[in-house]
């Protein structure tokens, strides 16, 4: 893969998304935001793979990743009118259905668009897969932990802003009540991811957020998030309690002893 193909490759993404705003403002809005999503995906991706000191040939790979991989959410919106593929259809499937039907990634060799596709296919998975092509996963763990990255900064200017003004299919559909579920807290006090079945209103949404901390892959994303103060920003909307309090704190220190690593996963002084 070369420079240009990658720049061909977010042309092509630009007009792909332009066919879809012809809709009424609230359907614009949610498309707009998947759009500075996906550019803003790429973008933690470049700064992710300058901090694992990835060679040129990956790095254009995993921004093509990032560019694919939210390709989905376009369509997805368009026939249901939501995000949430429990109501819908998985998104990363779609992704790849897109890549392929606008041939895309034709410019690319088979075994470039193959690593491409696997990446878009896995990256929103509860679970690394056991199996995969790319060497050690390496492009899924790359597109899975940029897209964590923005996905905090997506739901913190969401929460952000008055309901009124909110891109109404981000939150979905979960109530905003001043509650937490017990087993989602439970989840996150010991370390665990929280699962999205457990959630029952915003709260525990915000708690499953912040539980993807166990679920990054490399020391450099967890410098970017520190760096960023997601976590402390998202604890700041929960309810002010200690046992809460509490569950954050162990997902802090989590992150701050991963981002004190380096690339073989040892300990720096």
């Amino acid at each position: 893969m070369r420079l240009d193909d990658l720049l061909t490759l977010k042309e092509r993404f630009t007009r792909y998304v332009a066919g879809f705003l012809d809709m009424d403002a609230e359907g614009v809005r949610n498309i707009r935001l998947k759009e500075e999503h996906t550019l803003r995906v790429a973008e933690v991706m470049g700064k992710l793979v300058e901090g694992e000191g990835l060679p040129e040939q990956e790095r254009l790979l995993a921004a093509a990743c990032a560019l694919c991989h939210d390709l989905g959410r376009f369509p997805q919106y368009c026939r249901w009118r939501t995000f949430r593929d429990s109501d819908s259809d998985n998104h990363a499937r779609l992704s790849v259905e897109v890549i392929r039907e606008e041939r895309l990634l034709e410019q690319l060799n088979l075994e470039e668009q193959a690593l491409i596709e696997e990446a878009v296919r896995f990256h929103n998975l509860f679970a690394l897969p056991d199996r995969h092509a790319s060497p050690h996963g390496r492009f899924i763990r790359l597109l899975r932990d940029a897209d964590k990255l923005d996905i905090w900064r997506v739901f913190l200017e969401y929460y952000r802003l008055p309901e009124q003004e909110r891109a109404s299919a981000v939150g979905l559909g979960f109530p905003d009540l001043p509650e937490v579920t017990p087993a989602c807290l439970e989840a996150l006090a010991e370390g665990r991811i929280v699962k999205l079945e457990h959630a029952r209103v915003l709260n525990d949404f915000k708690l499953l957020q912040i539980s993807w901390v166990y679920d990054l892959n490399f020391a450099t994303s967890y410098r970017l998030l520190l760096e960023q103060g997601y976590l402390d920003l998202l604890a700041a909307t929960l309810p002010d309690r200690p046992v809460i309090h509490a569950a954050v704190a162990v997902a802090i220190n989590h992150a701050k002893q991963m981002a004190c690593t380096d690339r073989r996963g040892h300990a720096l002084d």
